[in-house]
């Protein structure tokens, strides 16, 4: 077994660097800020996306059943964004049951 020895200045100094960035957390969009168009995009190039609709409040949206799980179904949600109070911007995934009205 070979193994390989990282110089000791250099592993300090990616050590130093790394410790000095600051991790930013990714904020999620947020459809208040967004055009209709620029939601419905977000939501079909991603495929599935966790988006802000208010403070404090989020919701996964997907383009396609293939986002959900196997027991999962699509339901259609339309949302508040800037220029248009209710946005279809695609679906999120619920599982049906004999309880909700949407598993029948």
């Amino acid at each position: 077994m070979q193994f390989i020895r990282v110089p000791t200045l250099s592993a300090v100094s990616l050590l130093t660097a790394l410790a000095a960035s600051p991790i930013e957390a990714q904020a999620r969009p947020d459809t208040l800020a967004l055009s209709c168009e620029e939601a419905a995009a977000l939501v079909t190039k991603n495929g599935a996306i966790v988006l802000g609709t208010g403070p404090n409040i989020y919701d996964r949206y997907v383009s396609q059943i293939r986002y959900c799980s196997g027991a999962e179904q699509l339901k259609a949600e339309w949302v508040k964004t800037r220029d248009n109070p209710q946005c279809f911007i695609g679906y999120t995934c619920y599982v049906p049951s004999r309880d909700n009205s949407l598993g029948r």
